[in-house]
């Protein structure tokens, strides 16, 4: 398993980092897309969608996110759908991992799918409208593996109360708080040397770090809650070693949506 796993990532981390800094715009797009739509091919499978709905359901997406991006292109989604996603990860997503409730594959599955990979895909583009801009993005995404690494690795030295233990039993409150110490320390680290895109008082900062260190422990569990609920263990099996696609992205899908969200809804330059 380790084995699988080193040669999956020696195989996709360069190619990620490639198109990041050296892929043309719609080159971007369409490799985005693609991690998007296999997101969502993962998240219908594990909501269990049949094979034609499935199939459907990410014509019809692909469809729909080409419209979006000739649409906008490099710019964010409309202010109304911003807000719906800052509603979404923000109160509905606590509020739904506390009651647990279960998707069905329906139009209220097919609308939560959407609201997932969506905003996602357009966080991807909107935070990446040039080659120069790849420094910044990919400072955000490192944000989510600093997270996950210190809640991880605190919550084995010291983690005792369980965050979620029907959800994930490994979790704890202690490594949700390291997790946010680390990234504080590293969202000032970011400002400091001006690789974020907006200029705050420190105490906002501060305040941006613990939302989006929240927002990233709310996409894992999310995730987690949904194949527990749909029985399966990984979302696929496309990522040797790693499971599937969504389970890779499963935090980045929250925190990339709420800050390009943020980003759309509280201009400060």
């Amino acid at each position: 398993m380790l084995k699988q796993r080193i040669l999956t990532a020696l195989v996709l981390l360069p190619l990620m980092i490639s198109m990041l800094f050296g892929a043309n715009n719609s080159l971007w797009a369409a490799f985005c897309g693609m991690i998007a739509l296999l997101a969502l091919w993962e998240y219908a499978r594990i909501v269990h969608f049949s094979s034609i709905q499935n199939a459907l359901y990410l014509l019809s997406t692909a469809v729909g996110g080409g419209y979006l991006y000739f649409r906008y292109q490099q710019n964010a989604l409309p202010l109304g759908i911003q807000i719906a996603v800052l509603l979404f990860w923000l109160i509905i997503v606590p509020v739904w991992l506390k009651f647990k409730w279960k998707i069905r594959p329906n139009l209220f599955g097919i609308l939560i799918g959407w609201l997932l990979m969506i905003p996602f895909w357009q966080a991807l583009i909107s935070l990446r409208p040039d080659t120069v801009a790849a420094t910044g993005l990919l400072s955000i995404m490192a944000l989510v593996w600093i997270a996950d690494i210190a809640a991880y690795f605190v919550g084995r030295a010291v983690g005792k109360r369980k965050l979620a233990p029907t959800i994930s039993p490994n979790k704890s409150w202690e490594g949700a708080v390291g997790a946010v110490i680390c990234v504080a320390i590293y969202t000032i680290v970011l400002q400091q040397q001006g690789w974020l895109p907006i200029t705050l008082p420190m105490w906002q900062t501060l305040c941006l770090a613990v939302i989006l260190t929240a927002v990233s422990i709310c996409g894992d569990l999310l995730e987690s809650w949904l194949k527990r609920a749909g029985g399966v263990k990984d979302s696929s099996q496309l990522l040797p070693g790693h499971g599937g696609v969504f389970d890779r992205v499963d935090s980045l899908i929250a925190v990339l949506s709420v800050y390009a969200a943020l980003l759309a809804c509280f201009i400060v330059k």
